[in-house]
């Protein structure tokens, strides 16, 4: 399928400093990757470090979080900052959280399911029930 290249915003949290950036998509890495330099102007404050596999061995990266927009959708996600990579890479959790997908006949973005799955407890809690006695509604234990 080759790379695919996006345009993104990436801002700190409250959007007060933003920057348009050209950015690779990145289906294999979990988090989305922000050089440090670009971190630094954006002023995203690292909160913790992480052990990340890379195809060249494990790495320390701080996780910090950010501001991502992306196909005019936003989101707030949690980033690496590299002091080795020096491109942003946009991660498979930033594409889920925006609802995007890599389609693999186009190599372009395209719209994705956002999914939840909801396992029903067993026996169901008492609660709100419809006329004919079947479940309607769920209450936290």
């Amino acid at each position: 399928m080759g790379h695919v290249w996006v345009r993104a915003r990436i801002c700190d949290l409250g959007e007060r400093v933003c920057r348009d950036v050209e950015a690779l998509v990145d289906t294999g890495a979990t988090l989305s990757v922000v050089p440090r330099r670009l971190a630094q102007e954006l002023g995203l404050e690292p909160h913790r470090r992480d052990r990340v596999e890379t195809g060249a061995g494990v790495i320390e990266l701080e996780r910090a979080a950010a501001t991502v927009w992306l196909e005019g959708r936003k989101t707030i996600t949690e980033v690496w900052v590299s002091d080795v990579i020096d491109r942003v890479l946009i991660g498979a959790t930033t594409l889920e959280m925006l609802g995007l997908t890599v389609d693999p006949r186009t190599g372009r973005l395209r719209e994705a399911p956002l999914l939840l799955y909801l396992i029903a407890r067993w026996p169901p809690l008492p609660g709100p029930r419809s006329q004919n006695g079947r479940e309607v509604g769920m209450r936290s234990p």
